[in-house]
């Protein structure tokens, strides 16, 4: 009988304002990295209610994602795979955002290109991927409504 596929479901926010994007950075076995702010859905816990409470943990920001921009399946390593779940928001201003995760060290507001620029920083694949996929979309991202929001 072959294992059965459990991929972690993660959550993660394309934070846009005035052409640039919010990311943060974090020291991941003792290397600099920059993702979107995101992570694992926790139990009894919407989608929406953890990117919520993400964007506060890894930004100190309180964000209302407007859109989701896509859902990623992706196999980090043989025996670690994800489901990421990435919405979106547009800020009429680019805000000061601190975090309050200490794992966070600091956030930037990048431009698509110096994001691309740190190609070999980034968490994964997905943080550029989701940005394009993002400017693609052009305000035209998937409805909330598509998503439960409800936990029972």
């Amino acid at each position: 009988m072959t294992e059965r596929y459990k991929p972690n479901t993660t959550v993660a926010a394309v934070i846009h304002s005035c052409g640039k994007f919010l990311l943060v950075e974090e020291l991941i076995d003792n290397k600099v990295v920059f993702n979107q702010p995101a992570g694992h859905l926790e139990a009894r816990e919407t989608l929406l209610q953890a990117c919520q409470r993400e964007l506060l943990e890894e930004t100190g920001l309180v964000i209302i994602p407007s859109g989701l921009v896509g859902i990623y399946q992706f196999q980090a390593k043989e025996d670690l795979a994800f489901v990421r779940f990435t919405f979106c928001a547009e800020l009429p201003v680019q805000v000061n955002a601190v975090p309050n995760d200490a794992a966070i060290t600091r956030t930037h507001w990048f431009s698509r290109d110096e994001v691309a620029q740190r190609i070999n920083q980034l968490r994964s694949p997905l943080v550029l991927q989701s940005i394009d996929d993002f400017i693609q979309q052009q305000g035209q991202h998937t409805p909330l409504s598509l998503i439960n929001t409800q936990c029972f």
